[in-house]
């Protein structure tokens, strides 16, 4: 029980303590720039932040069209809002198990399919911020160049990856286990090496990105800070890479500091560098948070069990140690 109880309570006291201390360094200077907050920049950048999710919520739909597991885009979208939501209150990424229930029981989607359609998502985001990062990262200044090698790294490993599923079809095995594994590899590579995926999926995945530093720079005018759109689009680069690492829970705290870090390096005071990082996530996270509760009342009182056996079965639900 400890066991289970520490996994959730550190991670969010790190976070806690990296926001405090943001918070703390600049705390003279919050009420005057609190004066700056502007509500129809908030507006825009909620308005900016749902047509992303709606948006990932289609791309969601086509990559389960793609495996032979359709699903309407209501359903598609309410599936990643909870395990999202999830995401926010439990470190790993654990809420992402969730969504295969749900898969499950509002679909019969296969859990071999709803565990391959997370995956090429991941890949999918992972890949277009690293290529977002590549390309925006001569513009920025000041920047450590092992940045530069993490990203080359990261777009190394998912060539790797759709290189690796391309020759998995020729891959067979009679161990039970084995065929497992091979069988959710097939339903990736269905889902996205198919030209039109490829393309769909690519494309799709661009957008939703510049959508989300679109949200970032609304805040960033909202305060008036002059700081250039690749600085921005970087920020936010760094931001999802560092909570693709899941050491807390939705990469709190860890995604501010190093947002805050990149817009200081374009030229950002601390005080604005530290608010545009926190409000552009706070944000962000709203809008998951709400779309999670409404997500949860349009399944039914049958979701938080399901999310609660996939949590208790991921983190060793029968350990009373």
């Amino acid at each position: 029980m400890y066991r289970k109880i520490s996994a959730i309570v550190i991670p969010t006291l790190i976070a806690a303590g990296i926001l405090g201390y943001m918070l703390y360094t600049v705390w003279g200077q919050l009420l005057d720039a609190f004066r700056h907050i502007v509500l129809s920049y908030l507006i825009v950048a909620i308005l900016i932040c749902l047509m992303a999710w709606l948006l990932r919520g289609w791309r969601y739909h086509q990559i389960l069209a793609g495996m032979d597991s359709p699903v309407n885009i209501r359903i598609a979208t309410a599936c990643i809002f909870i395990s999202q939501t999830v995401n926010l209150i439990v470190p790993f990424r654990l809420g992402d198990f969730g969504r295969v229930f749900i898969l499950n029981h509002e679909n019969q989607t296969q859990y071999s399919d709803g565990i391959a359609s997370i995956v090429v998502e991941r890949v999918f985001d992972i890949v277009t911020v690293a290529l977002l990062g590549l390309f925006t990262f001569p513009f920025v200044l000041n920047v450590d160049p092992a940045y530069f090698l993490i990203i080359v790294l990261i777009l190394g490993l998912g060539a790797l990856f759709f290189l690796f599923l391309f020759f998995v079809k020729r891959l067979q095995s009679q161990n039970k286990y084995i065929q497992i594994i091979l069988t959710v590899l097939h339903e990736m590579r269905k889902a996205s090496l198919t030209p039109r995926s490829i393309v769909i999926l690519g494309c799709t995945s661009i957008v939703i990105w510049i959508l989300d530093v679109l949200v970032c720079l609304s805040v960033v005018m909202m305060f008036g800070q002059d700081v250039s759109f690749p600085t921005v689009v970087f920020a936010i680069v760094i931001g999802n890479l560092i909570k693709a690492v899941p050491i807390t829970p939705g990469g709190l705290g860890t995604y501010e500091y190093l947002v805050a870090k990149t817009l200081n390096l374009g030229g950002m005071p601390d005080i604005y560098a530290n608010l545009v990082a926190i409000i552009d996530h706070l944000i962000k996270n709203l809008v998951t948070l709400a779309g999670g509760i409404v997500s949860i009342y349009y399944f039914g009182d049958w979701v938080i069990p399901s999310i609660r056996t996939a949590l208790e079965s991921k983190s060793g639900g029968g350990d009373k140690s």
